[in-house]
């Protein structure tokens, strides 16, 4: 069955239209304040664990349109063939998506960069570029969007964010879960809501709760 997208109203693009202002606001001032630690954490990875110093993240965003966002890599190189000798470790359940509390293929200056969440800075630029917004469900990869039943493709009815409602609700370990918060944010969107769900992002970065 082929999966329908919501129809863009007026009222939808209007409210839309006002995200996607602060999207590009918080992402060109984020970029530009930051770039400071951004080449510090560049060189760190650069001196620590050689190149590349950026990860090339190929994942799904809004009505399924592929795109290549970026993290700032904080695994071994060549991680990505290792996933499938470490499927036993899955500690998400109900889906195609593997998640690995303690990976071992992660490094020492990554374990730092993932705690504070600082490996996701890059992706303030696939915002900028339109790809993403600061708040929206997280995008999958391509190999798990692929895996997917039709149903659980409303998750990317809207553009995916760089934090979430899973993530600022304790990261529940079941994907079915994960889905429903997904549907409850892009059923009762609202400016105020992504306030919130910043704030708490905030909140969880700084006290390096993020994991």
């Amino acid at each position: 069955m082929a999966v329908i997208w919501p129809t863009m109203t007026q009222n939808r693009r209007k409210r839309y239209l006002f995200k996607r202002t602060v999207d590009v606001f918080i992402s060109a001032t984020l970029l530009v304040v930051l770039s400071p630690i951004l080449l510090l954490i560049a060189i760190a990875i650069r001196l620590t664990s050689g190149s590349p110093i950026l990860y090339d993240w190929k994942v799904v965003g809004q009505f399924g349109r592929p795109f290549t966002g970026h993290k700032f890599r904080t695994m071994v190189r060549g991680a990505d063939y290792m996933k499938q000798e470490l499927s036993h470790l899955n500690e998400m359940s109900g889906g195609p998506v593997f998640k690995v509390k303690d990976d071992p293929r992660v490094t020492p200056i990554g374990k730092i960069l993932r705690k504070y969440s600082l490996d996701e800075l890059p992706q303030l630029w696939s915002v900028l570029v339109g790809n993403m917004s600061m708040v929206g469900p997280r995008p999958p990869l391509q190999s798990e969007y692929d895996r997917f039943e039709d149903w659980q493709k409303r998750k990317l009815s809207v553009k995916p964010g760089m934090t979430s409602l899973w993530q600022v609700s304790g990261k529940p370990a079941d994907f079915n879960e994960w889905l429903q918060l997904d549907f409850e944010y892009i059923d009762h969107w609202s400016p105020w809501l992504d306030i919130k769900i910043l704030l708490w992002t905030m909140v969880i970065v700084i006290t390096g709760k993020n994991h």
